[in-house]
């Protein structure tokens, strides 16, 4: 099995010569030095970012903190390089004091001892009165075994999209909230009947890679009260499982309507979005950058000059209400990024201060002033997304039901293997076929039978 640098690094006995800045320290006139780093660079790779940070955040941060001198230590590299950048500092005790990192890293860093708990570094943290402002399911992504290891930096979410001029021709209304899959296979039969080429498109097989896991299995494995890992264990061949993989056969196994050619396209995903652009496709379940940079009609790789009026979305719904994870009637998935402390940091109590105020409803509505985007804050969304009718649905209707993928070091081929339950299916293999296969793949994958929740 491929091992992740994290897990190689981590169970290495060996020296490392840190990459990063070395960490925190205090001058001999007692000011204290913070840093804070991220994949940003002045001119390059989250360059808005790293602009932010340096001529807004840190001086406003050192006005009110005549103490603290702060440090940007730029990078502006491959995301693996990154994070194996950040593996070797924390690894032999130095870094930067304050740091950024994907959320899907987050166990694996924890569990090799390179992070802990916020708590544990910085006590205060849990006084924080920003966490009354993240809604539950957001703190999720800054959740491993229980402990919150960082503060959220922003996140996404999926919905249905729509094209209510087709809606309209099939006799379906364009407020449409379909309560349960038959409502949506339904819905697509009565587009199929009116003439559209492709009533429903939901990213399915290997071809599409995480955008079929992210856009198609996890959040039809969450509709059906399933999630992919839980208390400790991997979910095989599980009934909700079985049933995200029918939904699967329903669609693409000769109903009409999906087309199983596209999932198998090298850009079959770039191909669906131009098919719902030219109003070829009725259904289409994406994230928000769908209506952000993809129909969007200034600057979108497939503009629609009527996205406003045209494009429709509404919350993806659970198998029957009250069947979702958690109970729920209504299901999403979602990424996001976290910035977390340096557990060697020496100055705790300073750094998390600077944390804390990076994403103040001050700070993010500064950052957010040139490009809008979904924060992790309910008083900061209400403000700043009102000019934008999908941001603002978002975070007010799916953030609170959304979840995440396991930040664990083995997920991209548990994904993987996902993404070939969903290809076998639209290929011809029965749903239970299927998951029992990927049952079998994935018990090679998390290290044995006893790790997988059947």
């Amino acid at each position: 099995m491929k091992r992740s640098v994290v897990a190689v690094l981590a169970a290495s006995g060996l020296a490392l010569t840190a990459c990063g800045s070395g960490g925190s320290g205090e001058s001999g006139s007692g000011t204290i030095e913070l840093t804070i780093t991220q994949n940003a660079i002045a001119g390059g790779k989250n360059a808005n970012a790293a602009d932010h940070l340096t001529k807004w955040i840190i001086p406003e941060f050192e006005k009110t903190h005549p103490n603290v001198k702060v440090k940007f230590v730029p990078n502006g590299v491959d995301d693996e390089q990154y994070k194996t950048k950040l593996a070797l500092d924390l690894k032999s005790g130095k870094g930067a004091d304050i740091m950024d990192i994907d959320g899907i890293w987050a166990g694996e860093f924890a569990e090799a001892g390179y992070i802990k708990p916020l708590a544990e570094v910085a006590p205060d943290s849990e006084k924080w009165d920003g966490w009354a402002q993240i809604p539950e399911a957001v703190q999720g992504l800054t959740t491993f075994n229980g402990k919150r290891y960082a503060l959220p930096i922003g996140t996404d979410g999926r919905v249905l999209y729509f094209n209510k001029t087709l809606f309209s021709k099939a006799g379906l209304p364009a407020d449409w909230q379909p309560a349960s899959w038959q409502e949506v296979l339904d819905a697509a039969q009565k587009l199929k009947d009116s003439g559209v080429p492709v009533p429903i498109q939901i990213n399915a097989g290997t071809a599409m890679g995480e955008a079929t896991t992210m856009q198609g299995v996890l959040p039809l494995l969450a509709g059906a009260g399933g999630e992919v890992y839980k208390d400790g264990k991997w979910s095989g061949a599980t009934q909700p499982l079985k049933d995200a993989l029918t939904l699967y056969q329903k669609i693409y196994g000769g109903s009409g309507l999906g087309d199983p050619k596209l999932q198998q396209e090298a850009k079959g995903r770039d191909k669906s979005f131009a098919q719902f652009a030219e109003g070829k496709i009725g259904i289409l379940m994406e994230g928000d950058y769908f209506w952000r940079g993809v129909v969007n009609p200034k600057d979108g790789v497939a503009k629609m000059a009527d996205r406003d009026t045209v494009v429709g979305f509404t919350r993806i719904p659970a198998i029957e209400p009250g069947k979702g994870i958690r109970g729920q009637d209504f299901v999403s998935m979602s990424g996001g990024a976290l910035r977390t402390l340096n557990p060697n940091t020496k100055h705790p109590k300073e750094a998390f201060e600077l944390l804390a105020f990076t994403l103040s409803p001050e700070a993010l509505k500064q950052e957010t002033k040139s490009a809008v985007r979904i924060t992790p804050r309910n008083d900061v969304n209400k403000e700043i997304l009102t000019g934008d009718p999908l941001l603002s649905y978002i975070s007010e209707n799916v953030l609170p039901v959304t979840a995440y993928r396991p930040p664990l070091a083995v997920y991209p081929q548990v994904s993987v293997a996902l993404q070939e339950a969903s290809a076998a299916v639209i290929n011809g293999t029965a749903p239970d076929q299927a998951a029992a296969d990927y049952a079998k793949k994935l018990e090679g994958l998390v290290g044995g039978a006893d790790k997988i929740a059947s």
